[in-house]
């Protein structure tokens, strides 16, 4: 009779508060909710431990909408919080004796601890560990006061993100560090609290802070891209001279029927900017050649032409690439000496030199006269 009377005492142990947990669980949502640290917890000598709690907040996250970027974009990554933590349940620590008004502590301690899966002030920011993508920090810094258990946060983190022109396709993983508390104990006063000054204080509420890092995934498309990566030739004020451009698809993605493009203004000009570059697969470069014109009295000094390739991309759609810079030096043509216009200039002085003279003279005699 011993042996089963000490095993029914220890269903009671497990059972009994797992069948209260069952009621106060569905009278939850009518019990005002706490507020993280809205007082500095007693000691533990000003209070009594019941129950001890099981289950802590379990925070997930989700991105609504998609996360595929293109280089050179500037977005936005919106996150949902979820919070599925579960409460599994009390044990007993502490006897209770038939004291009616031991019992009732007893059962508010309970609808207390069922709060313990609730998470309170969250906080949240993005990281990204690569330069090629930047986090806004004007939209960096999150919060939210609470998440209960079962619940979605109402509104998303939004962070605002630009990838670099020169982010390689591929995935990338930003990481979303959380940090939040939880009511990891709670304890009965049972009257206690009068002595702190605090007479309404029912119960001490003891905080547990959890750290946890969420990862983000971020896609940048692979697409064709174009670099000017070599110029040669020389460009002479007041003639048209040929100047060759290298172009390379520094992209991973082919380039169909892609066709080459300068504009450019006064004093530099051409009969034909358009040229084609053909298909041109990642990592193959092909070179041009353009006839520049510029006027005769162009300074000499060096010069930017914009450059930019229409192409077709693997999906059949019409593609262009970003602006692209050709700088050219154009210089002043050598000067050549007119040996017959020096002799004519020579000859012309020397005539005015001897009509001065002459002129004089005549007027020097006649004054003489």
């Amino acid at each position: 009779m011993n042996g089963t009377s000490n095993k029914v005492d220890k269903l009671k142990l497990y059972f009994i508060p797992l069948l209260v947990c069952i009621f106060l669980a569905a009278t939850f949502v009518l019990m005002p909710s706490a507020t993280a640290k809205e007082y500095i917890s007693p000691t533990y000598e000003y209070t009594n431990n019941y129950y001890k709690g099981y289950g802590e907040p379990n925070i997930y996250a989700s991105v609504l909408g998609d996360t595929e970027f293109e280089r050179g974009e500037t977005a936005q990554i919106r996150v949902m919080l979820s919070n599925k933590g579960v409460l599994y349940g009390f044990k007993s620590v502490t006897s209770i004796d038939t004291s009616e008004g031991v019992h009732q502590l007893s059962l508010t301690e309970l609808q207390y601890e069922t709060q313990r899966t609730t998470a309170y002030g969250i906080k949240a920011h993005l990281v990204s560990s690569t330069d090629l993508i930047e986090i806004d920090a004007a939209t960096n810094s999150k919060t939210l006061d609470e998440l209960l258990p079962g619940d979605l946060s109402e509104d998303p983190f939004i962070f605002t993100v630009t990838i670099s022109d020169n982010t390689p396709a591929g995935a990338y993983l930003l990481e979303m560090p959380l940090s939040y508390e939880y009511a990891e104990d709670v304890r009965m006063t049972d009257g206690e609290s009068i002595r702190l000054g605090m007479p309404d204080l029912d119960h001490a509420t003891y905080y547990e802070t959890v750290e946890q890092t969420i990862q983000i995934p971020v896609i940048i498309i692979p697409e064709a891209k174009f670099e000017v990566s070599d110029v040669s030739g020389n460009i002479t004020a007041g003639s048209t001279d040929t100047l060759n451009i290298t172009y390379t698809n520094i992209g991973e993605l082919p380039a169909e029927d892609a066709v080459a493009r300068l504009i450019m203004m006064q004093p530099l000009s051409t009969d034909r900017p358009i040229r084609s570059l053909g298909t041109m697969q990642p990592g193959e470069s092909r070179t041009i050649s353009f006839d520049i014109a510029s006027d005769f009295q162009a300074v000499e000094k060096s010069y930017g032409i914009d450059s930019e390739i229409k192409y077709t991309d693997v999906d059949g759609e019409d593609a262009f690439s970003e602006n692209m810079k050709v700088n050219v030096f154009l210089k002043q043509p050598e000067r050549k000496v007119n040996v017959t216009g020096l002799a004519l200039a020579g000859l012309v002085i020397m005539g005015i030199v001897l009509i001065i003279k002459n002129t004089r003279k005549n007027r020097s005699k006649k004054s003489n006269k």
